[in-house]
């Protein structure tokens, strides 16, 4: 059963127990204040007319002597009222006009007066409803029952009407009930058309089609209202999971590509070299003497061929476990680090890497005494990934290294004369297997490095700059937060 239907069935059976009360009660008040009002002129009546009753004695010839009831003429000439006298002694019965017209007698129940000494009754004479008031006539001492006064008044009419009232209370109230059910079924399709709009927008999103699409909603803020912005709100947040959930998808596959395409390379390599060899030596077995020198060149080659790119995979398979590691929320060790020693160090080291330009390095001077909170194989692997890049796409010219110092912070710049990037590329450069160079393939790398360093970068709660130009070379200013410095103490 649906929300609507149940709604319409609740608000029809609430309406229709309303007016069910409603109209009993109207019925109710009008038949007791019509009756109430009947019953109290019938009874005045008959009390004024039981105070002009006349009691004469007289003697029977049966039971000897008896009382005798009289009243006035003019009180059985009455046509408002129905009047009847009996004598309970004499059995004789004395009535008004229209009464003796009619030629009917009204009932009498002696029985009644054994308990009631006046009582109001309905009777059905003729066809024609009366409404009886009778009064006892006793005798003072004993209490004896002499005789029985009764009036009366025809209240058909009155009958008439309560019976059309009720028949007018049912239809109206079977009508309402028919237009606030037509009037409720409305309203409630009506207000209830947000929650089909919502269903129809969860089949869309179910199918996986049109996630911009929202809910419209123009109506008040209501409890509808509030939950349209809900889902609303909701199916604003599923587009940007379901939007980054498409894109990690897609880097993921495009991470698989890239990973089976630099794989490859140097396997094709290792694999090229190996036939080689096996050639080369099976030569050698078949004609039953040592290779030439010219043989041995080739495979002292192949064999060097092999071992670098042996390395290659090697560095490869490094940076990606380093990648690994961060995406599943490794957490490296941190100590107090003194940062002017440790890049001397790996300035050092820096100078045997393979360049072609030139290497200056100065300006460490400002470092003495400072401390970072750090891991030291990380940050140097950190250093020298940007010194590597910047060897490698610095054909000629200059590769500098200096560092930077303010209130809370130390920096170490490495600035090139290289090939540089265009600015639109600056934002991509950190992401996994980009190479910025065109010449993609022809220049060593896996186009990790960044990655890892950017990774390094965000585990020290540090922040990188990047100044570059086309042809004109590139400048990184790596940022780390000073813990406290020697010098300050």
């Amino acid at each position: 059963m649906s929300i609507r239907l149940r709604l319409t069935l609740w608000y029809s059976g609430i309406l229709a127990v309303t007016l069910l009360l409603f109209g009993i009660g109207l019925y109710l008040f009008l038949h007791y204040y019509q009756y109430n009002t009947l019953e109290k002129d019938l009874a005045d009546n008959g009390r004024t007319t039981f105070s002009r009753i006349q009691k004469n004695l007289g003697i029977s010839l049966k039971t000897g002597l008896v009382l005798g009831l009289e009243l006035e003429n003019r009180d059985f000439y009455s046509t408002n009222t129905f009047l009847q006298l009996y004598n309970v002694q004499l059995n004789t019965v004395h009535q008004s006009v229209i009464l003796q017209y009619y030629g009917v007698k009204l009932p009498i129940r002696l029985d009644r007066f054994k308990e009631e000494k006046e009582f109001f009754v309905k009777e059905k004479l003729e066809g024609q409803d009366l409404l009886i008031y009778n009064i006892g006539i006793f005798d003072q001492p004993d209490g004896k029952l002499l005789g029985v006064l009764q009036t009366a008044i025809p209240i058909g009419k009155y009958e008439m009407f309560f019976e059309r009232l009720q028949y007018i209370l049912t239809f109206l109230a079977l009508l309402t009930i028919l237009l606030a059910a037509s009037l409720g079924w409305f309203l409630a399709r009506k207000a209830l058309m947000p929650i089909d709009q919502v269903i129809e927008a969860a089949n869309r999103i179910e199918s996986g089609h049109d996630l911009e699409r929202r809910i419209l909603y123009d109506g008040p803020r209501d409890e509808i209202g509030r939950l349209t912005d809900t889902i609303n709100g909701m199916l604003s947040r599923i587009q940007v999971i379901y939007s980054e959930l498409d894109e990690a998808y897609r880097a993921q596959r495009r991470f698989v590509s890239d990973a089976s395409h630099e794989l490859r390379t140097p396997l094709t390599t290792i694999r090229g070299n190996v036939d080689l060899l096996e050639k080369m030596w099976k030569m050698s077995l078949d004609n039953n003497k040592l290779a030439d020198p010219q043989q041995m060149e080739l495979s002292l080659e192949a064999m060097q061929d092999i071992a670098g790119e042996a390395q290659r995979m090697s560095r490869l398979v490094n940076d990606l476990l380093a990648l690994a590691r961060a995406d599943a929320g490794f957490q490296m060790e941190k100590v107090p680090l003194e940062m002017k020693p440790l890049i001397e160090e790996v300035v050092r080291r820096a100078q045997f890497l393979p360049r072609r330009a030139e290497w200056i390095v100065e300006g460490l001077e400002v470092l003495e005494g400072t401390i970072v909170e750090g891991n030291r194989d990380y940050i140097q692997q950190l250093l020298f990934i940007f010194i590597e890049n910047a060897f490698k796409y610095t054909a000629e010219g200059v590769v500098r290294l200096d560092a930077l110092r303010s209130d809370t912070q130390i920096g170490v710049r490495i600035a090139d004369t290289g090939i540089g990037m265009d600015k639109e590329e600056v934002p991509m450069i950190f992401e996994r297997f980009y190479r910025a160079d065109p010449s993609r393939g022809q220049t060593a790398g896996t186009g990790l490095g960044l990655s890892i360093a950017k990774w390094i970068i965000d585990e020290h709660n540090g922040s990188i700059e990047v100044t570059t130009s086309k042809e004109k070379g590139s400048i990184f200013v790596i940022w780390f937060p000073a813990a406290f410095s020697l010098s300050l103490q």
